[in-house]
């Protein structure tokens, strides 16, 4: 048995399975993300979240694969009795690379654990945009979105966008929507960077509805030159918005990339990685609650 302070993970992903009394485990787990080739997206599993079992492998590149390295952020959602992966990959590499920009891809598989196959053809993002993140996000109508991240390496001041989706998840069924910028949230402040200069973060959408119908965003950024997650209300409970940032981060000691879950002890748990430093991320799980509107940390 392993405990979490075992597992290097960045931007964990907890998917509750109560027919079989266990939570999966998912997220960025090669040793070194930022560079290289890499192997894949595991998964672990725990009855209690404080002893868990793995990794197993829940996707490896099958041969010929478009992409070959920055395997980040994998999401997994049931989706009309399938099970679906959304996960960020970096670039295809060598002569007539066929995908020239980061992008979130979806791979698909009949089990919550895997093993997951490629599914939509290449990133589901626009190709010429640098872009991570994506998440699904069904409205109130039954359409699929995938919210996602435009990369601030590219545009500056980093975006959140929402892009309508193919009933079978496949491929993008319309034009990005933009959401809002990461400049917006008053307590979101610029990094400076040698290669890419200057410029405000988006990272990791995460979306939860409250029990009251509040349409809550978990986004992350940097203040005070730590990661930190920040939670945005959409003014109008759509995916559309317009979204208000609450005025403070909901987490700021360098972590982010979080999402919510309900574990089968019936806490609500939000997760995410910190420190953010590679080697030393680790998933932890703050307890929350649902108040008027919004969350709080128990």
């Amino acid at each position: 048995m392993l405990s979490i302070q075992d597992i290097q993970i960045r931007d964990p992903y907890v998917l509750p399975d109560p027919a079989r009394g266990r939570h999966l485990l998912f997220g960025s787990t090669d040793a070194d993300i930022w560079k290289g080739r890499a192997t894949g997206f595991d998964v672990y599993t725990s009855a209690d979240l404080h002893d868990w079992e793995g990794p197993e492998p829940a996707f490896r590149a099958p041969e010929g694969f478009w992409s070959q390295t920055e395997y980040w952020a994998p999401e997994v959602h049931e989706h009309r009795g399938r099970w679906f992966m959304f996960a960020t990959f970096g670039p295809s590499s060598g002569p007539g690379a066929a995908i020239s920009r980061r992008g979130t891809a979806i791979l698909v598989a009949d089990r919550p654990e895997g093993p997951y196959v490629p599914h939509s053809d290449g990133p589901v993002t626009p190709p010429d945009w640098e872009c991570l993140d994506g998440t699904l996000h069904v409205d109130q109508a039954g359409r699929p979105w995938m919210v996602f991240c435009h990369e601030w390496v590219q545009v500056g001041d980093g975006t959140i966008c929402a892009v309508p989706l193919t009933e079978d998840l496949r491929a993008a069924d319309g034009e990005p929507v933009l959401l809002f910028a990461a400049s917006e949230a008053p307590w979101s402040e610029p990094v400076h960077s040698r290669r890419h200069g200057s410029g405000h973060v988006t990272d990791g959408p995460f979306l939860h509805r409250t029990a009251d119908g509040a349409l809550l965003m978990l986004w992350a950024s940097f203040r005070g030159g730590r990661y930190a997650q920040g939670v945005a209300v959409s003014e109008s409970g759509t995916v559309r918005g317009p979204w208000r940032h609450e005025p403070h981060p909901l987490y700021e000691a360098d972590g982010g990339h979080g999402m919510i879950f309900r574990a089968l002890d019936g806490r609500l748990l939000l997760t995410l990685h910190t420190p953010n430093r590679t080697p030393e991320e680790r998933a932890v799980f703050i307890e929350l609650e649902e108040v008027s509107g919004g969350l709080r940390v128990r």
